[in-house]
């Protein structure tokens, strides 16, 4: 096999970082460094049938990948091309400095890999950039430590943040776009005892929404849902950590209600999703315009439909009630670890309960699941821990499907992500015990006489029809 396509199989592992392909003479050596480097050398040199490795000391692999990149510039320029003119990351001068470059293709690398956080950090001896995809941290290069200050003062200039100050967390925004993809950057400085740390969230404000369906909620969930998005007034809450996909949920709804006859408000930090049908508004503390605020001021615009990026203080949880109780839907997120446990937290931000039990009509659960590559999944015969593990759900096939790994999903063994959900509705019996003050146990063991069922049910059906692994599911749920 030519060195040609050594290295094009060379370039598909996601953590090149400890091992490279070196032309020599018209054939290759596997140069490699460590028990890790080792690992994947030998793998790259069964595929590529490239007979010789070779161990070499760190400072070689990183020259031979600087070279390897630096061959690959082309590639980079059929990038920029595709860009419009005026954009930060096109400025005319990124040929002048190899560190403008570097930040450039790592951030359009990131964007096609469809990663959501970069993460540019420095360690002991090295500076490394890792990309968050499919909610998994991975490394994808490392590079020599005297290029850490270079790189972030590169980011502080791209996002307007001031350069000179590395004793304190700075946040900034890069706006940019990468052919017909507009793409916004939030970025966060933080010093630590290894230098100054960057990490970029990517949001893609051109990146359409999904169906209901597509987001992962499951069949018997979707009528009752869409039963609650078209009521006239009332709280639907989207619960789960960051990231869990709680914001793409709601947009989803919105997308099923969105017509000429209804006015449609939101206000988020920052506007993800962008919809010409929806007054999107977003926050900006400089002029104080704030969740709580904006609601406020929403209720004076004639709204029928108000989203709320996420209710996270006393004020704006009160907001949000008194315009459900004047007759509006709202739509909001919260940070909580079930639905059951919502309601707690709403009263922990001093909402009265019999307001909140007026108000409040549903709370749906999120989180997100890796789907299994379909190219290299394999079937296993389920482990009695498993069983055990969704006993309550239900009989657990004899034979379930775990990660093994190719080169399709880049040797996860995943492939994309789906929602797991669970959804609860407030009928009487739920208002009586939120008047009450009950505990979130008590309030789940009530709604699952009217049909509430934990995440542990969808992850059953997830698990059993061959979508994700048990492991999967117990790592996102933790628990019965």
């Amino acid at each position: 096999m030519q060195y040609s396509e050594i290295l094009e199989l060379y370039l598909k592992y996601p953590d090149r970082t400890a091992f490279a392909p070196e032309a020599r003479d018209g054939s290759a050596v596997i140069l490699y460094h460590g028990a890790q480097g080792l690992e994947k050398a030998r793998h790259l040199s069964m595929l590529s049938g490239c007979p010789e490795v070779c161990e070499a000391d760190r400072q070689r692999i990183y020259s031979v990948i600087e070279s390897i990149e630096s061959a690959r510039s082309d590639e980079f320029q059929a990038h920029v091309q595709e860009l419009d003119e005026g954009d930060d990351i096109l400025s005319a001068s990124y040929d002048d400095a190899p560190i403008i470059r570097l930040v450039n293709t790592t951030v359009i690398k990131a964007v096609k890999s469809g990663a959501s956080d970069i993460h540019f950090e420095g360690m002991t001896g090295r500076f490394a950039v890792r990309f968050r995809i499919d909610g998994k941290l991975a490394t994808v290069r490392e590079f020599p430590k005297n290029i850490q200050d270079s790189v972030v003062a590169r980011i502080k200039v791209m996002s307007d943040l001031d350069v000179a100050e590395t004793r304190k967390p700075q946040d900034g925004r890069i706006n940019l776009k990468i052919g017909s993809r507009d793409v916004d950057i939030r970025v966060s400085t933080i010093p630590s005892v290894t230098g100054e740390k960057a990490v970029l969230r990517i949001l893609e404000k051109s990146a359409g929404t999904v169906s209901l369906e597509k987001t992962g909620m499951p069949d018997s969930m979707l009528p009752a849902f869409r039963k609650m998005i078209r009521r006239p007034n009332g709280i639907i809450l989207v619960t789960g950590p960051t990231g869990s996909g709680k914001t793409t949920t709601l947009y989803s709804a919105l997308g099923e209600i969105v017509s000429d006859d209804i006015n449609i408000m939101t206000i988020e930090d920052p506007v993800e999703y962008h919809n010409e049908k929806i007054t999107q508004v977003q926050v900006n503390r400089a002029v104080d315009i704030t969740f709580a605020s904006a609601v406020r001021s929403f209720l004076r615009q004639d709204p029928d439909v108000i989203l709320i990026g996420e209710i996270r203080d006393k004020e704006t949880a009160q907001a949000a009630v008194q315009a459900s109780l004047t007759g509006h839907l709202v739509l909001s997120t919260l940070h909580t670890n079930s639905a059951p446990t919502a309601v707690a937290r709403l009263i922990d931000m001093d909402v009265e309960p019999f307001l909140l039990s007026s108000s409040l009509v549903s709370v749906m659960g999120q989180r997100l699941v890796r789907k299994l590559c379909p190219h290299c999944r394999k079937a296993v015969e389920t482990d009695a821990y498993v069983r055990e593990f969704f006993a309550e759900a239900g009989d657990m096939p004899g034979v379930i499907y775990e990660p093994v790994g190719c080169d399709e999903c880049m040797h996860t063994g995943y492939s994309g992500r789906t929602g797991i959900f669970e959804m609860l509705n407030v009928d009487d019996s739920i208002r009586k015990l939120i008047n009450a003050k009950a505990d979130a146990s008590e309030i789940a063991h009530e709604a699952m006489k009217s049909g509430y069922r934990p995440f542990i049910y969808h992850g059953f059906h997830l698990v059993g029809s061959g979508v994700t692994s048990a492991g999967e599911v117990i790592a996102v749920t933790g628990s019965k």
